[in-house]
């Protein structure tokens, strides 16, 4: 049966709701990656204001990429128990609630605390969206009309850019309080947001069990296998997303030459014109099939990663960048989340690319730790090959992944192979 769409309601009713969806899915994602991205650009004015030095800097990442990995691990596995509706909610309330509170923190341990939730909930909307929104969307484009929410990550981080230059003046509290007001209209919006057919149904069906999403995941050898090779493929990406994009600015300036002007121009184009790359990966793998897209992806950024660091002329580093930006962000995301959500049947869809996420996470933590210990080396070139480079090759891992059909049911390869008692 196709849950994507309401028998009930008329084609005209279900694409206007599919839009809707779409439409609120993607703001919410644009506003996560707002509050997310926003302390980025304020933290060197926060730092100032707060007295806070370099070594307290890691000990606030260290915080944020603990409370994503946590919060992420709960509401995946709450969204198989009481509801996705019902945590997407409490994400983005989550997440404008302390994206507010942000205005009134005194000192670097209330920073840390109300820095900590706010971006912890903004992140777990990420598995919150992939599992509603792909279980509400048509089959046929389901990964094309995801790779639309999708979007609204470079949408965020040029969202978070114009107003800090806008606002900035008017000092960091006064940006993040701003940040609340869109949040809040959004959240509204979700009230007419439906709760997910399918896990309505799978409730109903199993009311008088106690599932235990995990226990299922643990105890299938095939969905347990499936949850350990992409594991290993999302935490392998986020160790190299560490170098080809948090730290990108400062291997610009220090090994390439670029002035601070030159790298965060770069920065901005690739974003603004990173939204097209999204829809892009979700056309492709429509057309190839996810795995494919995924898989290019994952063999494509290590050599080019080595190509970026052998180059010395401005526009090929320029041109190797955008394409290693493009394939770690818009084609891997695009492409990436959909199979995730159709890897997983419905009754440990929440748990599974919860579990997921938090791996990425992970990834970015284990991507940071890798970075400061190669920096040792005293050799930025030796940093760049150990966390870009080698730290890209789990991802190769892609190519143990099943090829699903595009265009199919989302639970139509689990019809009767799984066990569902918990």
């Amino acid at each position: 049966m196709e849950y994507g769409i309401d028998a009930s309601k008329s084609a005209g009713q279900e694409r206007f709701y599919t839009i809707y969806l779409i439409i609120i899915a993607c703001i919410g994602w644009s506003l996560a990656s707002y509050d997310v991205n926003l302390l980025v650009l304020a933290l060197p004015d926060i730092a100032r204001e707060l007295r806070i030095n370099e070594q307290m800097l890691g000990i606030l990442g260290t915080f944020v990429y603990g409370a994503q990995f946590i919060i992420t691990l709960l509401v995946g596995y709450s969204m198989d128990r009481v509801g996705r509706k019902l945590l997407w909610m409490v994400c983005l309330c989550g997440t404008a609630l302390f994206t507010g509170m942000t205005y009134f923190v005194q000192d670097f341990w209330q920073l840390v605390a109300v820095r900590a939730l706010a971006s912890g909930l903004a992140y777990a909307e990420l598995a919150v969206s992939i599992t509603l929104v792909n279980e509400q969307l048509p089959a046929k484009n389901r990964g094309l009309l995801y790779s639309i929410v999708q979007g609204g990550y470079p949408l965020g981080v040029f969202l978070a850019s114009g107003v800090y230059m806008l606002f900035g003046d008017h000092g960091w509290r006064t940006v993040f309080l701003f940040g609340a007001l869109p949040i809040a209209a959004v959240i509204i919006g979700r009230v007419f947001i439906r709760e997910s057919h399918r896990f309505e149904s799978e409730k109903l069906q199993h009311k008088e069990a106690d599932i235990n999403p995990l226990r299922i995941l643990l105890s299938s050898p095939l969905l347990r296998n499936r949850l350990i090779t992409m594991g290993l493929c999302w935490i392998s990406y986020g160790i190299s997303y560490v170098a080809t994009n948090f730290y990108i600015t400062w291997w610009l300036t220090e090994r390439k030459d670029f002035s601070g002007h030159q790298a965060s121009e770069l920065m901005l184009w690739c974003g603004i014109l990173g939204f097209f790359f999204y829809i892009l990966g979700g056309w492709i793998g429509e057309k190839i099939g996810r795995k494919k897209v995924i898989t290019f992806a994952a063999l494509s950024v290590a050599p080019l990663c080595l190509l970026l660091l052998w180059s010395t002329q401005f526009w090929l580093v320029v041109l190797l960048y955008f394409l290693i930006f493009q394939l770690t962000n818009g084609i891997w995301a695009a492409a990436g989340y959909v199979y995730q959500s159709e890897s997983f049947p419905t009754h440990v869809r929440g748990t599974a690319i919860g579990i997921l996420s938090a791996m990425m996470v992970l990834g970015f933590m284990l991507g940071s730790a890798l970075w400061t210990l190669a920096s040792s080396l005293n050799s930025p070139s030796a940093t760049w090959i150990i966390v870009a480079v080698l730290g890209s090759l789990g991802t190769w891992l892609t190519l143990r992944l099943k090829h699903i059909e595009p265009g199919q049911d989302i639970d139509a390869g689990f019809a009767a192979q799984e066990p569902r008692n918990g």
